[in-house]
């Protein structure tokens, strides 16, 4: 059947992937070292100390373990949206939604930050170079005035040059990071220069290095962690990167690697070199604030130094606001698509593929918020966002490792699950550590979020539900008017016959009614009952499966069930007939990037209502010879009563089989033929059974080896790990994986356990 992931971008809104690996690296690195190192080190040097330098390296290390997650779950899913597009897959509804309504916060609050922060940048150039003219614009507008007007200014700028298209915004940040990078080069060579003069002056400047404690450097690591905010932005825009699965893990940790040198070069160049008065150079940074930067460019630069670093400091603010509206406006249009924001915010122009409504939004916002409210609060909140963000993200890696194992993975987090639950860890403690000196940041966080779930409860949830994935609940034939059913799924005109047979058998022996159907995939931006007009792909199926039925003197209802998703479908049929039995087909191992029973089949053996019976189909014909592996587990019962039905009604023979070890020895033979005793206790089946002791290095490879002088295969799911997510087990995946035959494989459903689970689970 066609994938979940084929059926939601048929006629959905896409971008155009003008993006490459080294465009996508300029978007992290451009946002990372932003205005945050020019106004932050200064900041950060006062609260800590020498050990600023610590608090950096330490804030790089936590970023390093969330990047591992941005970097498995960008390339998996790589959708506009970044951190809310995992976080809503793995925690659908109302959690969903709060991620992606909190980072659009975030980042527009960060937009807002940059805009502000080219302002004073540009006017302190002004001041130090033409002071007349900065003079004559204060004193008609004042200072304040000024400054607003050139935020208004660059912000209106890199919101149209946003909306002309990614190619175009990627390459503006290309030029924009590179001349920032070669800018603070500069200013690092010339520092460490100056360094190397006097070396006895480092040993003075970093002593004492603890100068404000161990808290100081925890105070520190929150006041700077905005500053590592940036590599996420490359997951945002990951439907306009070239070869997603390659280009996204390697883009995040190439920006992080840049950035973490940087910073560090940075903070121990302003912290190494003599200060100008005399005073230990933590205390001179942290006297300087947001302008220490410009201040230390002083001390060992040339006369031209301090232009230098106010024109970095302006290229800073522009590349890290121009990566940062691309980000946020993904953010937007993500979840106008989804219908958590109004429907237009997802409108993508025609012809500049830009999600050009989501970023006039976005940019109308930021600039609204630059003007207007008290930035240094809500910028700090902004930081602490990003912090419980980037848990969810480190949280969603271990629920989708579950949730969705079938998920395509080329890259994944090393030493899992540890790296992600210690990311989890760290983002929460810096996120409650920062209210003991900003307590505000939360009040406000807190009020976004209280805001959003009101809004997502009083509109948002009713208008995202009109699009979720449904199933058409028609009225049901009278031909199929019937209940407790043996069910069979169709979907392949060239198996449907031998599914049939197999059900058939099935029905009889249980005294069931047999009932196929098939599923009539509507693509979801379409309403449900828009796939009616679809219905006729199906009815030529229905019909070859009815005249199957009458020739084998069958007794057969049929029906069609329309669904957005073919396993919606399929599992609706099942509960709409209250089935006793279900005989799905499977197409089989088609390439590495698929789990070996693929999308489809993964959810429908999960959440199966029934007993289930999944066959994979080489042969497509009666079986006649059927090996049977014998090992215990939970459905051995069940493979043995489809053996009791399935071998008189082919007239098959069957021979049991153990794996033993090559080279086994007599109690190992003696065991083997034990466990194949107690199974064929429950054989009642007048044929005669032979018994084979297989010698392998592996029990599904000696199966699979065995299995080709055979037609069938017959196996019990094995036994499950709990609220595991490979729902039948190892063995049976690589026997129905590598086998030449058919592969039958079975689960009983215990409704009673599952009942319990849901109800433990809440």
């Amino acid at each position: 059947m066609t994938s979940q992931a084929d059926q939601t971008q048929a006629g959905e809104p896409t971008f155009a992937r003008d993006l490459g690996l080294f465009d996508a690296t300029m978007i992290g690195v451009g946002a990372m070292i932003g205005a945050g190192i020019f106004v932050l080190t200064g900041i950060a040097a006062g609260v800590a100390g020498p050990a600023s330098i610590l608090a950096f390296a330490l804030n790089g290390g936590v970023t390093l373990l969330t990047a591992f997650a941005y970097a498995e779950l960008a390339s998996a899913i790589p959708e506009a949206g970044g951190g809310y597009a995992f976080v809503k897959r793995a925690f659908p509804g109302a959690v969903g939604f709060t991620a992606g309504w909190m980072l659009w916060f975030a980042y527009t609050v960060a937009c807002s930050l940059y805009a502000l922060g080219f302002a004073g940048y540009f006017w302190e150039f002004f001041l130090r170079y033409t002071p007349g003219v900065a003079e004559m614009v204060f004193g008609v507008v004042g200072q304040h005035g000024a400054s607003l007007i050139v935020t208004l200014l660059v912000g209106t700028l890199f919101i149209r040059l946003n909306a002309r298209g990614a190619g175009v915004t990627g390459q503006a940040e290309n030029v924009l990071t590179v001349a920032k990078l070669i800018i603070l080069a500069v200013f690092i060579s010339y520092g460490l220069r100056a360094v190397g003069a006097e070396p006895a002056q480092v040993t003075e400047a970093f002593n004492p290095f603890f100068a404000n404690g161990m808290g100081g450097v925890f105070v520190a690591m929150g006041l700077t962690f905005i500053a590592f905010e940036g590599y996420d932005l490359i997951a945002t825009v990951a439907e306009e990167i070239k070869d997603p699965e390659k280009n996204i893990p390697k883009a995040t940790f190439i920006s992080l690697a840049i950035t973490v040198v940087m910073y560090l070069l940075i903070l121990f160049v302003a912290l190494a070199v003599r200060t100008p008065d005399g005073t230990p150079s933590w205390q001179f940074l942290g006297n300087h604030g947001e302008t220490a930067i410009v201040r230390a460019a002083e001390s060992f630069m040339p006369a031209f130094g301090v232009a230098v670093i106010v024109f970095g400091g302006l290229l800073s603010t522009m590349s890290a606001l121009n990566a940062t509206i691309m980000a946020s406006s993904r953010v937007a249009f993500s979840m106008g698509r989804d219908r958590w924001l109004p429907r237009s915010v997802a409108t993508i122009h025609p012809e500049r593929r830009t999600p050009h409504v989501a970023i006039m939004l976005t940019g109308v916002i930021l600039l609204v918020m630059a003007v207007t409210l008290p930035i240094e609060a809500i910028g700090s909140a902004a930081s602490l966002i990003f912090l419980l963000t980037f848990a969810m993200v480190n949280l969603s890696v271990i629920v989708l490792r579950r949730k969705a194992p079938e998920i395509p993975r080329r890259y994944k987090v090393p030493f899992y699950p540890f790296v992600p639950i210690l990311g989890i860890v760290l983002n929460i403690f810096l996120a409650l550590y920062q209210f003991t000196f900003q307590p505000l940041a939360w009040y406000v966080t807190i009020g976004w979020v209280v805001t959003g779930l009101l809004l997502y409860y009083g509109y948002f949830e009713k208008q995202s539900a009109a699009v979720q994935p449904q199933v058409l609940e028609a009225p049901i034939p009278s031909e199929a008017a019937t209940t407790d059913a043996v069910v069979v799924p169709l979907h392949n005109p060239d198996t449907a016959g031998i599914l049939l047979d197999y059900a058939n058998a099935i029905a009889r022996s249980r005294q069931k009614p047999l009932v196929a159907f098939s599923v009539v995939e509507v693509p979801r931006q379409l309403p449900i009952h828009e796939g009616l007009r679809f219905v006729h792909h199906r009815e030529g199926l229905v019909k070859a499966a009815r005249e199957h039925a009458n020739h084998n003197d069958m007794e057969l209802a049929t029906d069609l069930v329309v669904a957005h998703r073919a396993h919606d479908g399929i599992l609706a049929g099942a509960k709409r007939y209250d089935a006793d039995f279900m005989v799905m087909g499977w197409k089989g191992y088609t390439d590495t990037r698929d789990r070996i029973f693929g999308e489809v089949a993964d959810k429908v053996i999960r959440h199966a209502p029934c007993d289930l019976a999944l066959l994979k189909i080489e042969k497509a014909r009666r079986p006649k010879r059927c090996l049977f592996p014998t090992a215990g587990g939970p459905n051995a019962s069940l493979a043995a009563e489809m053996l009791n039905v399935l071998a008189p009604a082919f007239g098959m023979s069957v021979t049991a089989c153990y794996v033993v070890p090559v080279g086994a020895s007599d109690v190992e033979r003696r065991e083997a033929d034990r466990w194949m005793s107690k199974t064929l206790e429950r054989l009642e089946v007048d044929v005669e059974v032979e018994r084979k002791i297989i010698e392998a290095t592996s029990v599904a490879g000696g199966i699979a080896l065995e299995s080709r002088d055979y037609d069938l295969v017959v196996l019990g799911a094995a036994r499950e790990p709990f609220l595991s997510q490979v729902m039948f087990g190892e063995i049976p995946e690589k026997v129905a994986r590598f086998s030449p035959a058919d592969v039958l494989v079975v689960k009983r459903y215990d409704g009673h356990v599952r009942t319990l689970l849901k109800r433990a689970l809440g």
